[in-house]
């Protein structure tokens, strides 16, 4: 019994040392271990610091990169834009380029305008001689016989409607009456002339000088019968307004009678007897 209770003692005492001595071991391992553990958590603690670090570096590399394509469109954009007010910019100019030909032929245009319209204004009392008809009478008549009509039918058909004219009309007579007689018989010979122009070609009065110029002015010596047949006549001389300013050499100044011009070779028709 008493060996028991030893051995239980002997037992007791070994169990006690070995939890003393375990007690001792593990706090000497927690010793141990706790620097190793401290370094541990440290390195976690930088892993976990550069983790999030490499994060928000990820984040603003993402950013600038969106900046950098925002920007990049931007300049694109931009790029676009200049490209198109550069075009913009040369269809203007070929636009006004354009415009100021046209301006320019406008102004020449104008400027020959206003040169006609000048030598138009210039020229308004200028006349030129298109034709010359003389038409003849008996003695101490003043009666257009049949043939004469048809010499002034021909010459106001040559003017082909053109109304800007002025006839001149002188009557005239030979020497065998005495100057009154012959200049009341050449006013009634270019009366007849006139009244026929106006009622059978419908010629404006306003388009007709008038004249009776007698004995004076003739076109022979009146010394024979031939002489003084050419004499007893009327002299038609159509006058066109020129505003060219080519005046004829045979026009008339505005309010003379031209009574030294020869009338034409084909105006010149035999006269009656």
């Amino acid at each position: 019994m008493k060996k028991a209770s030893l051995l239980a003692v002997a037992a007791a005492t070994a169990v006690l040392s070995l939890a003393t001595v375990g007690c001792a071991t593990k706090k000497h391992v927690r010793e141990a271990i706790a620097p190793v553990q401290n370094q541990v958590n440290d390195v976690q603690k930088q892993a976990q610091d550069t983790q999030k670090q490499t994060q928000e570096n990820r984040q603003a590399i993402g950013d600038l990169d969106r900046q950098v394509a925002s920007t990049d469109e931007k300049a694109t954009d931009a790029g676009k834009r200049a490209n198109a007010a550069a075009d913009a910019a040369a269809t203007a100019n070929n636009l006004a380029t354009q415009a100021g030909q046209r301006a320019d032929a406008a102004n020449s245009a104008a400027q020959q305008v206003g040169t006609k319209l000048d030598t138009s204004m210039s020229n308004l009392n200028n006349y030129k001689l298109v034709s010359t008809q003389q038409v003849f009478f008996r003695t101490g008549q003043s009666t257009l016989s049949k043939d004469e009509q048809a010499k002034l039918d021909s010459a106001i058909g040559q003017l082909g409607g053109n109304k800007a004219i002025v006839i001149e009309v002188e009557g005239f007579a030979d020497r065998t009456g005495g100057k009154a007689f012959n200049r009341d018989l050449a006013r009634k010979r270019a009366d007849n002339v006139v009244h026929y122009l106006a009622v059978e070609h419908n010629v404006p009065l306003r388009d007709i000088r008038e004249m009776g110029v007698g004995s004076d002015f003739p076109d022979a010596d009146n010394k024979t019968r031939a002489a003084r047949s050419q004499n007893r006549r009327v002299d038609v001389k159509v006058y066109a307004l020129d505003l060219t300013g080519t005046q004829s050499m045979n026009a008339t100044p505005s309010g003379q009678s031209d009574r030294t011009g020869s009338p034409s070779d084909s105006a010149k028709l035999t006269p009656k007897q």
